[in-house]
């Protein structure tokens, strides 16, 4: 998604008032669709937005500038049936200093999280959500080499060896380089990820903003199609990313969605493309407001998601505390759920 004017969203969300119940839920509710990294057969999650808010605050203060995730949050949403979350973090907050060890103290904080998902048998998809630079400098810079981003990686595996708890989302939206640099690193940083060893699921986004929308739209005289027709994983287990918003300039922001079957014909573009070059699929951001006509855009989206084996799934965008009265938030906010989970869970299991 591109980067919202975070202070614009001050309004903080509270606390749950029914966290005993939510928890009770997650304990007795049959419909979990309880998965690991490595076994599901397809992944229905959402994007647990916050650690990586505030990049004009760095490393900021945790739980002032930026938030992570309460256990109330994950039960919820593994209570109604979700088996992955995906948890945005800054690079620069995991990593202070580039080639240096990752900090302590938030390293720890997303530990934490794992955890949880672990004793959940869920899936935590660690997603470096920095757009393709690094504290302002774009990657393949001189400032920021290819090399420092492997060696985050590299640090990254040694954190979490454990390729059933955690799956590696290398960059999101890697809009600060052209996308053959971004298809280069990423094939790069895969490659450097198996030579060490792991077996994790990696996920590797289409470069600019990853939109299914234009990915066959050339930047410089290459699309995304072009440049990740012939990625390769040596392990085997890999997807290519995409996100998608219904809204008009498909940022994620506005009110307005285009027509259900334009995203239908968009879904089935991006499905063809998956099986003719052998790759799955994963929609990592998509989501809409509540309105009638937008929540027709989001089963149009979601929909696709289950029409061919090329898909391993979904993490709808967004929820997390602290944003306020943000239109695509699926947040628990009271006693009812939001409207957008009434269409999620049609594709959901029962």
């Amino acid at each position: 998604m591109n980067p919202l004017n975070i202070s614009s969203l001050s309004s903080r969300c509270s606390r749950f008032s029914r966290c005993a119940i939510v928890l009770l839920i997650a304990i007795f509710c049959q419909r979990i669709a309880a998965a690991n990294c490595l076994d599901s057969a397809h992944f229905y999650g959402v994007n647990l937005a916050g650690a990586e808010y505030n990049a004009a605050q760095l490393p900021g203060v945790v739980f002032k500038d930026y938030v992570y995730p309460d256990p109330e949050e994950l039960h919820y949403f593994h209570s109604i049936g979700m088996n992955a979350f995906r948890l945005p973090v800054r690079w620069e907050r995991l990593q202070p200093k580039l080639f240096a060890d990752l900090d302590v103290g938030e390293l720890h904080r997303v530990q934490d999280v794992v955890a949880l998902a672990h004793r959940m048998k869920s899936c935590v998809i660690l997603d470096i959500h920095n757009f393709g630079e690094y504290r302002g400098k774009p990657l393949g810079s001189a400032d920021v080499p290819n090399g420092a981003f492997i060696d985050l990686w590299q640090r990254l595996l040694t954190a979490f060896p454990e390729p059933a708890d955690v799956a590696f989302d290398l960059m999101n939206e890697p809009s600060k380089l052209a996308v053959k640099d971004w298809a280069a690193v990423a094939q790069q940083t895969v490659n450097a990820l198996r030579k060490a060893d792991s077996s994790h699921l990696l996920l590797i986004e289409g470069g600019r903003w990853a939109g299914a929308h234009d990915w066959s739209a050339g930047q410089g005289g290459v699309s995304n199609a072009d440049a990740f027709r012939t990625f390769s994983d040596p392990a085997n287990n890999s997807a290519i990313e995409v996100h998608q918003y219904p809204d008009e300039d498909h940022s994620g922001t506005g009110v307005t969605c285009v027509d259900a079957e334009k995203l239908k014909a968009v879904m089935a573009e991006m499905t063809q493309w998956g099986e003719s070059t052998g790759h799955r699929l994963f929609l990592g951001e998509f989501g809409s407001p509540s309105n009638a006509r937008c929540l027709e855009s989001l089963e149009a989206m979601v929909a696709s998601t289950k029409n061919s084996p090329v898909w391993l799934g979904f993490a709808y965008w967004a929820a997390g505390r602290w944003w306020g009265d943000y239109p695509y938030s699926i947040e628990p906010n009271g006693t009812a759920d939001k409207p957008q989970l009434t269409v999620l869970r049609m594709y959901m299991p029962n």
